[in-house]
C-alpha cells in the first residue's frame, strides 16, 4: 500500500492469535492517506469538511475515465491532452460528477518512479469543476507534483478540496474502464482529514 513521502508507513501486527486467544485480532498501523484514498477538504482547508462530513452519494456515481499514453515523467498536462483521451476528441461542456484519470502511473507504485508522476494543470482542475466534477480519481500519488523532500504547494488540491470538492488518490488498474462507467469509492466514517476506500467499478 502505497504511502506520499513522509506519510507514516505501513504495519500489521497480530494483536489476538487464533490458537491462543481463540479469535485472530491484527493491529494496524498507518496514515490516513494511505493506499488508494480520498482527500476530504480537511486535508488541506482549515475546517474544511472531514470524512464523517462526506456522504456516500458523493463518492458514487456516474464517471468520465481519461485514458492518457504516453505521459512523461513529471509532465503536466491540460485540457487539450484530457479532450485527447476521448473518442472524437472533444471534452463535453457537462461532465458527470467523478472523472478519473488514467495515467497508467500506478504501475510504478513502490518504484522511485512513482515520484516523477504527471500532474494536472491547476486551470483544467477549474475547468473540470466548472463543468460539473466534484470527485477527481487519479492514479498517482497527487494530481499536484510529488517533492520527496516535501512540498507545501498543492494547487489542484486547492481547486477541488478549497471548492468542497473531493480527491481520491492511487487509484489503480483503470486500464481496462470503458470512458464513461458508473464507479464507487468506499471510505472508513473517520472524523479526520481522509480515510483509505475500496475503489469499484461496476459492470453494466
Amino acid at each position: 500500500m502505497t504511502v506520499y513521502p513522509g506519510d507514516p508507513a505501513v504495519h500489521l501486527s497480530p494483536a489476538l492469535e487464533l490458537d491462543r486467544d481463540g479469535a485472530a485480532v491484527t493491529a494496524l498501523e498507518l496514515g490516513s492517506h494511505t493506499g488508494t484514498h480520498v482527500d476530504a477538504p480537511a486535508h488541506t482547508v482549515a475546517d474544511g469538511r472531514t470524512m464523517a462530513e462526506v456522504a456516500l452519494d458523493e463518492l458514487v456515481g456516474d464517471a468520465l475515465v481519461f485514458h492518457l499514453e504516453g505521459v512523461a515523467d513529471h509532465a503536466t498536462y491540460g485540457l487539450d491532452e484530457l479532450a485527447a483521451a476521448l473518442p472524437g476528441g472533444v471534452l463535453p461542456d457537462a461532465l458527470p460528477p467523478i472523472a478519473v484519470i488514467d495515467t497508467g502511473w500506478w504501475r510504478w507504485f513502490g518504484d522511485g518512479r512513482a515520484l516523477r508522476h504527471p500532474s494536472l494543470d491547476p486551470a483544467a482542475a477549474a475547468e473540470l469543476v466548472a463543468r460539473g466534477v466534484h470527485v477527481l480519481a487519479v492514479d498517482t500519488l497527487s494530481p499536484d507534483p510529488t517533492d520527496a523532500s516535501g512540498t507545501t504547494s498543492f494547487p489542484v488540491h486547492d481547486v477541488l478540496l478549497g471548492g468542497d470538492h473531493l480527491i481520491v488518490e492511487n487509484v489503480a488498474g483503470l486500464e481496462g474502464l470503458p470512458h464513461r462507467v458508473r464507479v464507487g469509492f468506499f471510505p472508513l466514517r473517520l472524523g479526520v482529514d481522509g480515510a483509505p476506500v475500496r475503489a469499484v467499478a461496476f459492470d453494466g
